[in-house]
């Protein structure tokens, strides 16, 4: 089972009957395109916080902050204002500007609108924070924070949250468009001159239809002509300012009036009686009535309830468009210095503009008309047409947005395959680069969202899911800050794990403010999603992101490695630690799934020794590098929970003892060591029989069978003698060590259903030195504690743990336990061990055989050999006639029984006179004692493992 190997190949399956040897010789990169980088590149200036800005392949590596390929520097157009501050600004303004900031300050109050306004600012600005040091430390490709999220937490957690981030998008494109309906129906239907004679009609089901028009009107924009929208992304910015700057002046110049309610309000207008509201211009009255809260009823969804939460969800709806500037990095010309720029101030100039403009609401119209009608900036300006002009192109262009960033979303999740091939339909479905399924598929949901028809409950639902967003973003640039990653480097120079810990708190608490039903249903489907994900999602599968769980796991598990120490180690605590040494996994699969039972939860390693050297002339590379990606796969092929250890020495003997040092790390060393035994069984090729449960074709590479194995007409290279001195060094270096024969019979499913076995037995006696005291010695107390760990487990608890006794002839004849002394006190024993197993007198023991006179012969073949005595013929051959025997009483006991614990003598000293002759005769005495048994583990420990105190 132990073979050494060149450097070249690991064929030979030395030591190894047919279990396991012990010790053998043995990203997808993408980028994205920079036409198409090009191509929308500017189509995402105007793009709400969802849109993507690139459609780069997500599927592969960033080159973060890389512009050395020309075509892309040659990309890079755009400055701070065109690339970031507008595309932000523009995002940020949305339907609330025009629409319903009157509504925010009717029910809160001034105080309370700008407390919320602060809220939901200082919210932001942390997670601006976040953005853009995630931003500046590379650039973001197509999905926005999907795109960020999935490359820092990985697949799982960056699916889910980036279908919400898709759902968010949607969700925000049905509240634009609600929001342009709603200022369509203002100037053109029955409700603008509080009068019957509009020139459209009005109602749910006409606001519907309207929506749909809007809808289908931005889906034929987005397929035909939405880059040349894209660039009219300032002009509509300057046009939405112009309006916005109409309104501040319509506040301070014009006098009082009556402004009509709607029609549509039916809270306070009926069908024969007609209510305006009043507008008194500058006014302190005004003002100090409008500083307190007056929470009342929306008229827009049947009569609700208006509360604190309601407010701040519809107020956050309209300020989520901070990652416009980000998901541009790819087009920007600096992105380190545009996008912290221009996104910082773009969120100042916005928030300057909302206080404002609560201010001046406050001073100058009644709470009544605030509350009762929410677009009473158009009667009440010196011009309404910029009202209305301001309504539509902010809401169509925020819809725009944020329907182009859905479909971009949804293609970047497509080509990273997170949903394998269920959304296949959506990369095929495009053309020209222009993902036209994606569109398809998001406008048919945002068709869903409208169906809701109030745009105040559209902007909870949105408020929470993009809320969600930004508490990944939180999460991914909290986590890893604090795991300390040297690659973490933004030039942002003003964020800390503090910004972005307050600021996933508070999108955190907020969330759950607005809406806790919402929040808890939009948290409940996130993890729900990345169970999925890791479960299910091909992308899980060993995609090279890089993910935030493995920088937090080191940073952990270093931290607690250094506070293990092993002076505190305590009996009671033990626990084994194994490492198994093997040549090929291919003939020793069964043994590597029994250690990872009996390793209780300790330390598994799986060591392999390549025999070579590695020398200054050689240019190759260092094979095992090579070969370690395979044994890895070789780990989750047989699903056990282990480490891969390989070293490259000039003898299996040496790199055995390297494994021994290196393996593990501080208190985590292992402490036993576990070889396949050295026989000449037929070897068993796991990966191809028929009936195997390991069979597969995962390590046949062209023809090429990885992990070779000793064939039967192969040499061993491993000489007995250096088999006996591995086991040797093994003892000398305090290990304790487990020889494995017969694991190739091994069938744990077998076991599992069979009626014919029903044990697993130990014999504690040292048959190289017979006598009544060895199941109180170290090595037999060693042994019992590992079967009883094998019988706690599921597949093994069915089976009946026994211990055999050889008594002598004085106790044989005894009628009481009493006169027994050895059965009594090792029963004695177990009860205080808490170790459930009958004990089996075997009264032919010395009937059979003479103790006295074979202990002295056998001792010749262990480490208490007399190094002056010479070994004869004869003593040879008795030895092995009375292995032959002893195997045989043990064969009669084993007929239903599944593996076999026996003692194992300490083997040869080195220096005794004929040691490799007596190495050899060792050897053959196991071989002999172990002869056709079922699996057998010779097991010699060398420390206490069990404790009776508490």
């Amino acid at each position: 089972m132990i073979a050494a190997n060149n450097v070249r190949s690991t064929n030979n399956d030395p030591v190894e009957s047919s279990e396991s040897s012990p010790i053998t010789g043995t990203t997808a990169n993408g980028h994205g395109s920079s036409r198409l980088i090009r191509q929308f590149g500017s189509l995402f200036q105007s793009a709400a916080g969802a849109s993507a800005a690139q459609n780069a392949d997500p599927a592969g590596y960033v080159e973060f902050g890389s512009i050395s390929d020309p075509e892309t520097q040659s990309g890079r157009t755009l400055g701070t204002f065109a690339g970031v501050f507008c595309p932000v600004a523009l995002s940020m303004f949305s339907a609330l500007v025009f629409i319903r900031v009157g509504f925010i300050v009717g029910n809160a109050g001034l105080y309370v609108t700008l407390l919320q306004f602060v809220i939901a600012y200082v919210i932001l600005l942390f997670t601006v924070s976040s953005v853009c040091a995630i931003s500046t430390n590379g650039a973001v490709e197509g999905g926005g924070v999907y795109f960020m999220i999935s490359r820092t937490l990985g697949p799982e957690f960056g699916g889910s949250i980036g279908t919400l981030f898709f759902l968010a998008n949607v969700v925000g494109c049905g509240l634009a468009i609600s929001g342009c309906a709603e200022g369509i129906i203002q100037n053109f239907g029955p409700s603008e001159a509080g009068a019957e004679g509009g020139s459209i009609p009005d109602g749910r089901w006409w606001r519907f239809l309207y929506c749909s028009s809007i809808n289908t009107l931005m889906l034929l924009v987005v397929l035909i002509g939405a880059e040349m929208f894209a660039k009219t992304s300032m002009l509509i910015l300057g046009v939405v300012v112009v309006c916005l700057v109409s309104t501040y002046i319509s506040f301070l110049s014009k006098g009082p009036l009556d402004v009509a309610i709607p029609l549509e309000n039916d809270l306070v207008q009926n069908a024969t009686f007609r209510v305006n509201g009043s507008y008194s211009g500058l006014s302190m009255r005004t003002l100090a009535e409008n500083l307190g809260s007056h929470y009342g009823r929306d008229y827009t969804s049947h009569g609700n309830e208006v509360n604190f939460a309601v407010v701040f969800g519809v107020l956050f709806s309209g300020v989520t468009g901070i990652m416009a500037g980000a998901n541009m990095s790819g087009e920007l010309k600096n992105p380190s210095r545009s996008i912290p720029a221009g996104t910082l101030s773009a969120v100042l100039f916005t928030f300057l503009c909302y206080i404002g403009l609560s201010v001046l609401m406050a001073a100058t119209t009644s709470t009544f008309l605030l509350q009762n009608n929410f677009l009473f900036l158009g009667p009440v300006n010196l011009w309404p047409t910029f009202v209305t002009i301001g309504i539509l192109t902010a809401t169509f262009s925020t819809g725009l947005s944020n329907l182009i960033g859905s479909s971009r979303v949804l293609e970047a999740l497509a080509k990273d395959k997170v949903f394998g091939s269920l959304l296949n339909f959506v990369v095929r479905g495009t053309y020209k680069s222009n993902p036209i399924a994606a569109v398809i598929g998001s406008w048919v949901l945002v068709e869903a969202i409208l169906l809701i028809g109030s745009l105040n409950t559209i902007a909870q639902i949105n408020s929470v899911l993009f809320m969600l967003s930004y508490l990944a973003t939180n999460l991914a640039c909290l986590g890893i800050e604090i795991t300390g990653a040297p690659n973490f480097r933004p030039t942002y120079k003003y964020f800390t794990w503090h910004t972005a810990f307050i600021g996933l708190v508070g999108t955190a608490v907020m969330m759950f403010v607005i809406n806790p039903i919402y929040a808890s249903s939009s948290v409940i489907l996130c993890l729900l999603l990345v169970i999925a994900l890791h479960l299910f999602s091909p992308a899980s599968q060993g995609v090279q992101w890089g993910s935030i769980s493995q920088a937090l796991m080191f940073h952990q598990v270093r931290k607690y490695l250094l506070m293990l120490d092993s002076r505190k180690d305590h009996v009671k605590f033990w626990r084994p630690q194994m490492l198994l040494l093997v040549s090929s996994p291919r003939s020793c699969c069964p043994l590597i799934h029994f250690v990872n039972d009996m390793k209780k939860g300790g330390l598994y390693v799986i060591g392999h020794v390549k025999q070579g050297e590695f020398s200054e002339n050689d240019s190759s590379n260092d094979p095992t590098i090579e070969e370690y990606t395979q044994w890895l796969s070789l780990i989750d092929h047989m699903k056990v929970k282990a480490f891969v250890e390989l070293t490259l020495a000039k003898s299996v003997r040496e790199g055995i003892q390297h494994l021994i040092r290196i393996s593990g790390m501080g208190a985590m060393k292992p402490n036993t060591i576990i070889l396949g035994f050295y026989d000449e069984e037929m070897s068993k090729d796991f990966f191809e029989h028929e009936n195997s449960p390991y069979r597969t074709g995962e390590f046949d590479d062209n023809g090429i069978k990885l992990f070779p194995y000793r064939r039967n007409d192969e040499q061993k290279s491993l000489l007995t003698v250096d088999y006996v001195q591995i086991i040797d060094d093994v003892l000398r270096m305090k290990k304790n060590i487990c020889l494995c024969r017969h694991f190739h019979r091994l069938d744990k499913q077998m076991i599992a259903k069979s009626n014919h076995i029903h044990y697993i037995d130990v014999w504690p006696v040292n048959i190289f030195e017979p006598k009544n005291e060895d199941p109180f010695d170290v090595v037999s107390l060693f042994m019992m504690q590992l079967a009883c760990i094998i019988n706690m487990l599921p597949v093994w608890k069915r089976l009946e743990l026994r211990v055999f006794l050889c008594e002598s002839e004085t106790q044989a004849e005894a009628s009481t336990p009493f006169e027994r002394p050895a059965e009594y006190r090792l029963n004695q024993l177990l009860k205080s061990l808490r170790i459930s197993a009958s004990i089996h007198q075997i009264p032919e023991w010395n009937k059979d055989m003479d103790f006295p006179r074979h202990r002295n012969i056998l001792k010749q073949f262990t480490s208490k050999s007399d190094s002056n005595q010479l070994m004869t013929e004869e003593n040879i051959n008795r030895s092995k006639l009375y292995m032959q025997r002893v195997n045989q009483i043990i064969r009669d006991k084993s007929n239903a029984t599944a593996v076999t614990f026996m003692y194992l003598p300490a083997p040869p000293k080195v220096g005794t006179i004929d040691y490799k002759e007596r190495c050899h005769h060792y050897l053959d005495l196991l071989t002999e004692l172990t002869y056709d048994l079922p699996p057998t583990i010779l097991v010699h420990g060398i420390n206490a493992v069990t404790s009776t105190t508490l």
